[in-house]
């Protein structure tokens, strides 16, 4: 139990005496013996709750806060290190840097996350931000720092996505003749493949085991802060894809006469032989042939991976194989991202329902009037 010493002659002579949880004393001293008192209070009815915390550590700064915080990310991929430090950067620390741990409260996350939403940050990165001032928080109750994580709970509102475009079959055709080599096999492999841009920078040579018709998709190439990493694909796993033919083929040739005979050459590579860059690759190549081939300015080149999918699709392809071939981590990513373009069943399936019903009635009146009043019936 906290007890109150008055000490005079000190410049705070009121003392609050008293043991944390784990037994040790510690004292705290004010000026008014009112504010004493209701420390005192505070303490106890914190101890009894199970919410009492060092008022030491729960002193430090989130900036201070978050440099610990990514000693522990140590592990991580390149690409996310730089993307958390990037976050902390830009969105979390020029608000609450200066913020104690224990003064970071859920009014003022829900306000922060409006201001981002109100600044224009898309969905996706003001989610980001939010994970990463959440998992912050998260390792400070963890250690003792917090009672409780201000950010559980608050949302971030859903925003529209992109519209999903979806090229047919003679549209690919027309953007793969507009683009040209050595591009248009790129082409060709991202919307008969279904890679993600990502996995088709990064393809080397040895992932092509064309004799088997097969691409070992194992790799991912990303940037951030202006240079190129290489890790792994976005589900951390890796692919075998089969390849049509004809693409087949076309990978064939592009290796016997674009590509370095080394296992580790990548597939494709800017003009001037480096690792290809998505936003040089958007102004230098794609844009252009986007409108030469007389398609939507807003295609993207995700876009080409959605068209795989349409194509399988309409092919009659089994969502299981789908999310194979396109590498999604459920078969409910699958169905989330393109259920839509699958064939409605509704008719057949009200039809078979008109039957179940049909057999129920004829089966509750063969029990009642017996098998041969039922058959004469029928007749």
């Amino acid at each position: 139990m906290a007890h109150i010493q008055h000490r005079p002659g000190r410049r705070r002579p009121w003392q609050v005496r008293y043991r944390d949880p784990t037994g040790r004393e510690r004292a705290r001293s004010f000026l008014r013996k009112s504010d004493a008192d209701r420390f005192s209070v505070i303490v106890e009815a914190d101890k009894l709750r199970g919410e009492w915390t060092d008022p030491r550590l729960s002193k430090t700064t989130v900036a201070e806060w978050s440099d610990r915080w990514l000693r522990t990310k140590a592990h991580l991929k390149p690409k996310t290190l730089v993307g958390y430090k990037s976050n902390l950067r830009a969105h979390v620390l020029p608000t609450f840097g200066g913020f104690e741990l224990r003064h970071v409260d859920r009014m003022a996350v829900e306000e922060w996350v409006a201001d981002l939403q109100a600044s224009g940050l898309g969905h996706s990165g003001v989610r980001q931000a939010r994970q990463v001032l959440n998992s912050m928080l998260k390792l400070a109750v963890e250690a003792g720092y917090l009672v409780a994580n201000p950010v559980t709970g608050v949302k971030v509102a859903r925003q529209a996505d992109p519209e999903m475009l979806f090229l047919s079959a003679e549209e690919v055709e027309r953007l793969a003749l507009e683009i040209r080599e050595p591009y248009a096999t790129l082409v060709y492999l991202l919307a008969y493949g279904g890679l993600r841009w990502g996995e088709t920078a990064a393809l080397r040579r040895k992932r092509c085991q064309l004799l088997r018709s097969r691409i070992e998709v194992a790799e991912s190439l990303s940037e951030a802060q202006g240079k190129i990493l290489f890790g792994s694909t976005k589900t951390y796993r890796t692919r075998m894809i089969v390849v049509p033919n004809f693409l087949r083929d076309l990978l064939a040739e592009h290796l016997a006469h674009r590509v370095d005979e080394h296992p580790d050459a990548l597939v494709f590579t800017s003009l001037q032989g480096q690792p290809l860059r998505n936003s040089n690759f958007r102004r230098q190549v794609w844009y252009k042939a986007v409108a030469g081939a007389g398609l939507p300015d807003g295609l993207r080149i995700h876009d080409l991976r959605h068209t795989c999918a349409s194509l399988l699709i309409a092919q009659g392809a089994h969502p299981k194989a789908i999310q194979v071939h396109l590498g999604h981590s459920s078969i409910s990513v699958t169905m989330d991202r393109y259920g839509h373009l699958f064939p409605s069943d509704s008719e057949a399936l009200a039809t078979a329902l008109d039957a179940v019903r049909s057999q129920a009635l004829a089966d509750q009146m063969r029990t009642k009037c017996g098998p041969d009043v039922v058959a004469l019936t029928a007749e």
